[in-house]
């Protein structure tokens, strides 16, 4: 993915950084690193429902191992598989 400004200018990494902890600050939430939002992105992604293909092209990855290290399995699509399992062996729950 090719990063510029506007008119085609690489963006300057501090300004960048900056405008990141100030989206951060106003939005109330724990200091993290711009590298933290891919996990973020990913794992929030593949929760919603979002094939592993299209998570992987919608962040630049062409290695399946790489969407491995960043998508992360959270406790509510734990939950969600096993109540699918259930109700493949037990039938659907009242």
């Amino acid at each position: 993915m090719d990063v510029a400004t506007e008119f085609g200018a690489p963006i300057d990494p501090r300004r960048d950084w900056g405008e990141w902890k100030e989206v951060l600050a106003e939005a109330g939430v724990r200091d993290a690193r711009v590298h933290d939002a891919r996990h973020t992105a990913a794992t929030l992604l593949l929760a919603n429902g979002v094939d592993t293909r299209t998570l992987m092209d919608l962040l630049g990855w062409t290695e399946h191992r790489t969407a491995q290290r960043y998508a992360h399995v959270i406790d509510p699509m734990r939950r969600e598989a096993m109540a699918r399992m259930g109700g493949v062996l037990f039938g659907e729950a009242d």
